[in-house]
């Protein structure tokens, strides 16, 4: 179990270098080291539960019992903030999100990170492909289109608003 928590943080950790612009606080990665140190945490706690086992001690095994008794009541703990959170991180990507694409002009960075982003979701926007109507790129370029990326693959798409359907 250790080793699949180490793997899961690592891969977190990785796949963040992808996103970091639209998580520009660098917060967001406490999770994932939350998790591979709760993976070492937990390596440590069963070398002690199968040296308790193996020496049949009493106050091993309690130890041990006490341990997972521990880790049980943070994970309930983990879970309930979690769920009592949920529209804070919500809301608080979702406005990041929306300052990226305000920044989107198609050569940046930033517009590359969003392109990439709607490629990979196959989605359009930050709900659906009015929020680009506020932009500023979609203002400056005056053809009420919005960027390639957000047009489903394998159509004859060109971006225009006016065909919602292939977006």
């Amino acid at each position: 179990a250790g080793a699949g928590l180490s793997y899961v943080g690592a891969y977190v950790i990785n796949t963040y270098k992808t996103y970091d612009n639209f998580l520009q606080d660098k917060y967001a990665l406490l999770p994932a080291v939350i998790i591979i140190c709760v993976a070492v945490v937990m390596f440590i706690i069963g070398l002690i539960g199968c040296c308790a086992t193996f020496r049949e001690s009493r106050v091993g095994l309690g130890l041990f019992l006490a341990i997972i008794l521990v880790i049980f009541i943070a994970e309930v703990s983990a879970f309930v903030l979690g769920f009592v959170y949920r529209e804070k991180v919500k809301t608080d990507v979702q406005g990041t999100m929306r300052s990226v694409f305000e920044k989107y002009d198609g050569k940046n960075p930033e517009s590359t990170v969003v392109d990439y982003l709607q490629e990979q979701l196959r989605c359009c926007g930050v709900k659906n492909y009015s929020d680009w109507t506020t932009t500023q790129w979609f203002n400056s370029t005056g053809n009420n289109t919005v960027p390639q990326s957000c047009c489903q693959p394998e159509t004859n798409c060109t971006g225009r608003l006016d065909q919602p359907q292939k977006l």
